[in-house]
């Protein structure tokens, strides 16, 4: 079975979870959720295997986030769109295997889906 993850090369945290998904001789595939982006379908999908509220996924010390949606209270869809229409705001690195999804940070979250 796969396990994907959903990485930012600039993040060190992603870099860190990539490296312990590499040293477990997991069968990896990268996905630059950046460049990449996520359909609707993607992420909602993602959110449900994660098991939260897709605000939950949302970087809110960026200042992308603080400057445009900081102030305002928004719907589940509402923060679906925002964040297919900002991924930078998307929590990182997350980590899929089956049908189970985590948020890398802590590191530990990685090491307990596999």
């Amino acid at each position: 079975m796969k396990t994907i993850i959903y990485h930012n090369t600039r993040c060190s945290k992603s870099r860190e979870a990539l490296n312990i998904l590499l040293e477990h001789a997991e069968d990896v595939e990268v996905i630059n959720y950046l460049k990449a982006g996520f359909s609707e379908k993607e992420l909602i999908e993602l959110i449900s295997k994660l098991g939260i509220k897709p605000e939950m996924l949302v970087r809110k010390n960026e200042p992308l986030f603080k400057e445009n949606f900081s102030d305002k209270k928004y719907t589940d869809k509402q923060w679906v769109d925002i964040l297919i229409n900002n991924p930078s705001l998307i929590e990182r690195p997350i980590v899929v295997k089956g049908k189970n999804a985590v948020i890398g940070r802590p590191l530990q979250n990685v090491i307990d889906i596999l």
